[in-house]
């Protein structure tokens, strides 16, 4: 069969045009996208609403007001659970499937909130915290991928770029969250228990929802794959999409029957498709969002804006900005392209970075003109605006869709990790750079990474716009072992390197 024949793919589409799905009339799957997508909007409250908390969390435990190792123990501890959940996530995936792993994850976010909201001492509340960021680790490999599975290819990258919405849409919630509670009694219990409230809706509606097709598939489960296909598609295109997946189900089952993490290295074509996702969300991280996201009262507060309720405020827009940028990548990333997008969005971080950079500057060498301030403010808003739209959705849809079905959950799974500890790092030791160097170099490091990134995306990340899993695969066949189809690849052959 040639590619152009595949269902799925840009040249099916051209055949058929009247088998493309719309977002608004098939609302089974925006349905499915949007339940699915809730694990993203745990994961942004949870990055959001800690940096709230922890000022009320210091008026009631004396021990964390004079410690700053325990406060940064109580923010750093979710992402250490999340880098454990994002590397056990994907092993849940393969073996159990997406929708169990989705329940598994709410499961532990709801026991770690209520851990958190009832916590005695700061240790109970760090032990909340791991709990909490284990079930963020879980969804956020699970998530992407369920929604990709149970998508149609020419509408993929958008729908899993919702599920990137939803983690900013939940980092907008935080904000508000956490000035709704600041005069009632309790603030902080309720600022982070209220977390759990989310998990509980999403594991009572993932009830009803089916399994992920493909996984369905690759088990063999043919009778309930082809179930949920009907939910999904017309009757027109129900027939080809089964003849498709039954083809490719098969062909997975010659080529291996378990995958396992190390044969990611072994393999050259999987360990080309994990250096260009791995790479995505490391890159995602050391370009410097978390620092804006959960340092951004402080950054604005380093700019000479001393007020909190103006930090606030002003950190309140960021977000917002955050989220307007990813409802304008849905778009963009179905229609501009997946490596253009991440580049041009490189483009405008780079600039913003420098911006920023040279506002710290001046500013530290003139703390009495405030002109500087603002520039540095436009510097950030520039920078989510630029980032949002293309380096925040980017990562999550295309390690969605670069491996062979075989690998994903594994290699989805990795890759989540990579980013994990990427977030940590970052998060870890932006203050502390700030403190050794100055906030201008900083943002001038930032830039640096950001000119890597761009190289990066133009030498190892294809363009999967339009594609079917399969066609994605053949790329990385192609850039392996070249362009002569009688080469055989390696997941063909087995383990050999």
């Amino acid at each position: 069969m040639k590619i152009e024949s595949m269902p799925g793919s840009s040249g099916y589409l051209d055949l058929y045009p009247e088998r493309k799905v719309s977002y608004f009339k098939n609302s089974y799957v925006l349905g499915l996208t949007v339940v699915a997508g809730i694990g993203g909007l745990l994961f942004g409250y949870d990055t959001g609403v800690i940096s709230g908390a922890l000022l009320y969390i210091k008026d009631d435990f004396e021990e964390v007001k004079q410690s700053s190792f325990l406060q940064e123990t109580i923010v750093s501890m979710a992402l250490v659970g999340a880098i454990i959940g994002a590397a056990v996530g994907g092993w849940i995936n393969d073996a159990y499937g997406r929708k169990k792993a989705t329940l598994v994850a709410d499961v532990v976010f709801a026991v770690g909130s209520i851990v958190m909201a009832a916590a005695p001492d700061p240790y109970v509340l760090i032990l909340g915290r791991l709990f909490v960021g284990l079930g963020v680790g879980v969804a956020s490999v699970t998530a992407p991928v369920y929604i990709a599975e149970a998508s149609p290819s020419e509408i993929r990258g958008g729908l899993v770029s919702t599920n990137v919405l939803m983690i900013t849409g939940g980092q907008f919630l935080s904000y508000l969250v956490n000035l709704a509670f600041t005069e009632v009694p309790g603030t902080w219990r309720w600022m982070l228990g209220v977390s759990g409230v989310p998990a509980v809706i999403q594991f009572s509606f993932m009830l009803f929802l089916p399994e992920s097709p493909r996984w369905l598939f690759m088990k063999n489960k043919r009778t309930n794959a082809i179930d949920v296909l009907s939910k999904i598609y017309d009757i027109a295109r129900l027939e080809d999409e089964i003849d498709y997946l039954t083809a490719q189900s098969e062909e997975e089952h010659q080529k291996r029957c378990d995958a396992r993490w190390m044969d990611v290295f072994k393999s050259k074509e999987i360990r080309l498709a994990f250096l260009a996702g791995a790479g995505l969300q490391a890159f995602q991280q050391f370009t410097g969002i978390n620092t804006v996201m959960y340092y951004s009262p402080t950054i604005v507060q380093m700019a000479g804006f001393q007020s909190n309720q103006l930090a606030i405020l002003l950190s309140l827009i960021i977000a917002a900005l955050n989220a307007a940028g990813t409802i304008l990548g849905i778009y963009l990333i179905d229609h501009f392209g997946r490596t253009k997008l991440a580049l041009t969005s490189l483009f405008g971080v780079f600039v913003s970075l420098l911006i920023l950079s040279v506002a710290f500057f001046f500013e530290s060498s003139d703390s009495t003109n405030g002109l500087y301030g603002w520039i540095a403010i436009i510097g950030l808003a520039l920078y989510i605006s630029s980032f949002s739209p293309g380096m925040g959705p980017v990562p999550w849809t295309v390690n969605s869709e670069i491996y062979p079905e075989a690998y994903r959950g594994i290699c989805g799974g990795m890759s989540a990790t990579v980013n994990w500890v990427a977030n940590l790092i970052v998060a870890q030791s932006f203050l502390s750079l700030v403190e050794a160097a100055g906030t201008g170099p900083t943002f001038l490091i930032f830039a640096g990474v950001a000119v890597v990134a761009i190289v990066f995306v133009i030498m190892f990340v294809p363009e999967t716009q339009g594609l079917t899993f399969e066609e994605v695969e053949r790329i990385w066949k192609e850039r392996a072992w070249g362009r002569d189809p009688g080469t055989e690849s390696l997941l063909e052959q087995g383990n050999e390197s």
